[in-house]
């Protein structure tokens, strides 16, 4: 064996950081940091010329609440946004890497395993620009071992020493700015080296400035990166665990409501997540729950991988369900009737529809020749479109307006599939007066007062809630 003898890296403290990816994951966490460390200098690299002139400018390529201001209040002071790969590289300390994992789509695990190309292609990117040594954080979301590649990579094409560290993403879309700004807790895994200790230390120091010493966990490399899977793979579990008992209150007349209150109060459970819906969507659980099926499978535990399986099978059940509703109560046909869909979005104050069980609704509707009228107050009527194309990529027939009267007016129901705030304050006297008789409102969220729209003369079904008699 031939001993290391690079030059090991400084790990003293970081005054340029560079965050390559500029998503979901990148440009809220790049954007906190700055405000909060205004020493620190963030450079935040994307491909995307389109999408870095967008953060550059007023109009951002996607909405977080706050997130406008914060970025407005840091760029360009020790915030920048660039596709100069090489320079931001090289002048940085230590390297944030938040690029895409999407699932495989051909080849071996597709459907199931991650594409870890851009995570590869940012590796050489490193190798290729380095010029000293770096520590490399891991913030994208990756099965386990996934730092392996990385290391490997850097090793075999850079003459510089560099310390991989797993720092995962725990943030919430729609709530991302306040969870960077004040996060229940931040995880910094790396190696039992004593390289990879100091790294772990800079990079604690870095949080420290802001988050609670108690609320930021080090561990090793790979619990870092199991954690993040495990934990959205946990959410998405009782999401479909109280959805399960929603389609069997709706069987005995149980409100799904009081059986959730019942049981969150019990210490134990706890009462997040506990919420019947018409299902989870997002680009995180179901793509995590299909790698961590794809790492159990690879590692010879079919019972394990079953188990999770059967999450997603609930939560495409409970989609299904909805629509069959739909068209059941109405009469077994929806051909040719107008149906207001409120929301596409995946949940409210976000603008991200990927995954949307919205889309799913919308498309079992459309198969049953349904009239689709779409608002969302923050989902463009371009994205609309796209995530309601066929498979063979043509377009659907559905019309997007501004406006949720509009979407009303004339229909035969209101579909809620998004728990926006503004749905609950609408005149409900005023969109019965314009809507077909009789008027439903399926309530995909349980977030309206179904006894005042009955009152008014709706005939409202929810999720796991007792039949209630049509008015007359």
């Amino acid at each position: 064996c031939r001993a290391d003898k690079r030059v090991q890296p400084d790990m003293g403290a970081v005054k340029n950081v560079c965050v390559v990816g500029a998503g979901h994951v990148g440009a809220p966490h790049a954007a906190v940091l700055a405000q909060k460390c205004p020493d620190i200098k963030v450079t935040v690299c994307d491909h995307d010329e389109r999408k870095v002139a967008q953060w550059n400018s007023s109009l951002l390529p996607f909405y977080e609440p706050s997130m406008q201001e914060v970025i407005e209040d840091v760029r360009g002071v020790n915030l920048f946004f660039s596709t100069d790969f090489a320079s931001a590289i090289k002048a940085a300390d230590m390297i944030m890497v938040s690029v895409s994992t999407p699932l495989k789509t051909e080849g071996t695990g597709a459907g199931y395993a991650p594409n870890l190309m851009c995570v590869e292609r940012v590796a050489r990117l490193i190798a290729e620009s380095a010029d000293g040594p770096k520590i490399i954080v891991e913030r994208s979301t990756v099965p386990v071992k996934s730092a392996d590649i990385i290391k490997r990579v850097l090793r075999f094409n850079n003459a510089h020493p560099m310390v991989v560290l797993s720092n995962p993403e725990f943030a919430r879309q729609g709530s991302a700015m306040i969870d960077q700004s004040s996060p229940e807790r931040i995880m910094v895994g790396g190696e039992d080296s004593a390289e990879a200790k100091a790294a772990t230390a800079a990079l604690v120091e870095i949080y420290a400035r802001w988050v609670p010493r108690e609320r930021i966990i080090t561990s090793g490399l790979w619990s870092a990166e199991l954690s993040k899977l495990t934990a959205n793979a946990f959410l998405a579990q009782r999401i479909s665990s109280i959805n399960a008992i929603s389609a069997l209150c709706e069987r005995t007349g149980a409100d799904v409501d009081e059986v959730s209150f019942a049981v969150g109060v019990d210490s134990r459970i706890g009462r997040k997540y506990l919420t019947a819906s018409v299902g989870f969507g997002g680009a995180c659980y179901e793509t995590h729950i299909r790698n961590l099926i794809y790492l159990c499978r690879s590692f010879r535990l079919p019972q394990v991988a079953d188990y999770w399986q059967h999450v997603l099978t609930l939560n495409d059940y409970q989609k299904r369900r909805f629509a069959s509703t739909v068209v059941a109560s109405m009469f077994n046909t929806v051909s040719g009737k107008k149906l207001a869909v409120w929301g596409v979005a995946y949940k409210k104050n976000t603008d991200d529809t990927r995954d949307s069980p919205a889309f799913d609704v919308c498309k079992a509707l459309l198969n049953e020749r349904a009239q689709l009228c779409i608002y969302d107050p923050r989902v463009s009527s371009e994205a609309t479109a796209l995530g309601l194309c066929l498979a063979d990529g043509q377009e659907t027939l559905v019309e997007c307006v501004s406006d949720a009267y509009d979407a009303a007016a004339g229909a035969h129901a209101i579909l809620v599939l998004t728990e926006w705030d503004e749905f609950a304050r609408l005149d409900f006297f005023r969109i019965f007066s314009q809507m077909e008789k009789p008027a439903f409102v399926f309530d995909g969220r349980n977030m309206l007062d179904h006894a005042a729209l009955r009152a008014i003369g709706f005939n409202v079904i929810g999720i796991g809630k007792p039949v209630t008699p049509s008015p007359t």
